[in-house]
């Protein structure tokens, strides 16, 4: 790999996310310039396998708090536990959060957004890297190649008094939509993956420890992970992911999961709140009770628009579907994407969540609409 290639692939790099971490300086003060040296040094440009496999550019390691997917490989120790995220415009927003809501980088917010060298040395002693020469690692990409200005537009549009746009999470990024897996639950309800190619080999340098190591015939019957939905490659059914037990908030809203058989008039008399509001908030039709599949169910009304820009869409995803798991109103989905409520769009379509769509996305046929019922 020579040093021309190597400078050329991490230009690439900052074209594709600068326009993320300008974003991200004027939503929460972490500096452009920051977040676009560390994620080419975490991530090696986007080629390390955190970031090809799992979306995560930044190392950021499961936490207590973390409720996502999970990967797991050698870093400082065996098999540690990182996170996997659906995007990298996931893992860049992440990234922001957890500098800005952990104790121990609050003193990096008292900085000058333009005192990177402040900011590398200010990362280094609250502890987010163990490399002694880690700051000037940082230092030393973002003068080379002039990040600087990256951090200078965003100061313009924060004068400018501009906000940013909710986050668009169409990054043209590997995404875990194309990573053969195998899922299994966790104690703690959480979704751990264990990564393979293709082939059957093991993408991570380490396999989860021995009491999650796979077998070949799992290897076997891996499934294709994608938004909120595994997809069995063998049966081609869907099966749905773990959400928390009880009740927990999408898109800002209360919501719980129910499972086939569930009855909403035992839900409502549970939640004390009134029937027909519970058929309401979900837009299903006067006098369901018993559930037919699994579902979430909203105990309040869903907003008209979801937190992310846009939504891509699984094998047999309905739109009511897809209205459910990022919580907003199912007529507004159809409105936005020029639709139908009862369609189902092909696999791989963007399905906006807040604004009108550009283009009608394509729809699957009925064929496989059945062969998915």
């Amino acid at each position: 790999f020579t040093l021309r290639a190597q400078s050329s692939a991490v230009q690439d790099y900052i074209n594709q996310y600068k326009d993320i971490a300008i974003t991200e300086q004027v939503r929460t003060g972490v500096p452009a310039s920051i977040t676009l040296a560390q994620g080419i040094l975490e991530s090696g440009s986007g080629n390390s396998k955190l970031a090809k496999y799992s979306n995560n550019h930044f190392g950021i390691k499961c936490k207590k708090e973390w409720t996502g997917a999970t990967v797991y490989q050698d870093d400082d120790t065996k098999n540690e536990c990182f996170r996997v995220y659906q995007t990298a415009a996931d893992s860049y927003r992440d990234h922001s959060d957890f500098l800005k809501n952990r104790p121990y980088y609050t003193e990096l917010f008292d900085l000058d957004q333009k005192d990177y060298k402040g900011w590398a040395k200010g990362l280094k002693k609250a502890g987010y890297a163990t490399e002694r020469d880690y700051p000037q690692n940082l230092i030393g990409l973002i003068e080379r190649y002039n990040l600087e200005q990256y951090s200078d537009e965003a100061i313009v549009r924060i004068n400018k008094g501009e906000t940013p746009q909710d986050y668009v999470a169409s990054v043209n990024s590997p995404t875990t939509n194309s990573i053969v897996t195998s899922t299994e639950k966790t104690n703690n309800n959480k979704q751990t993956l264990a990564l393979f190619d293709d082939s059957g080999e093991s993408l991570l340098e380490k396999d989860r420890p021995s009491s999650g190591t796979l077998t070949n015939d799992r290897k076997e019957n891996s499934n294709i992970v994608s938004n909120n939905y595994t997809i069995n490659k063998n049966t081609c059914t869907l099966i749905a992911n773990t959400y928390p037990t009880g009740v927990f908030k999408i898109n800002k809203t209360r919501v719980i999961y129910l499972s086939k058989g569930s009855s909403l008039f035992a839900l409502a008399a549970n939640q004390n709140m009134s029937y027909n509001k519970l058929l309401d908030n979900n837009e299903l039709e006067a006098g369901t009770d018993i559930l037919l599949k699994d579902r979430l169910i909203y105990l309040e009304k869903k907003p008209r628009k979801g937190e992310r820009e846009v939504h891509l869409v699984t094998m047999g995803e309905s739109l009511d579907e897809i209205a459910q798991k990022e919580g907003l109103q199912l007529n507004s989905l159809a409105e936005y994407n020029h639709i139908q409520k009862s369609a189902i769009p092909m696999p791989g379509e963007s399905i906006y969540l807040r604004n009108t769509s550009p283009n009608t996305p394509k729809l699957a046929s009925e064929s496989i609409a059945l062969a998915l019922d």
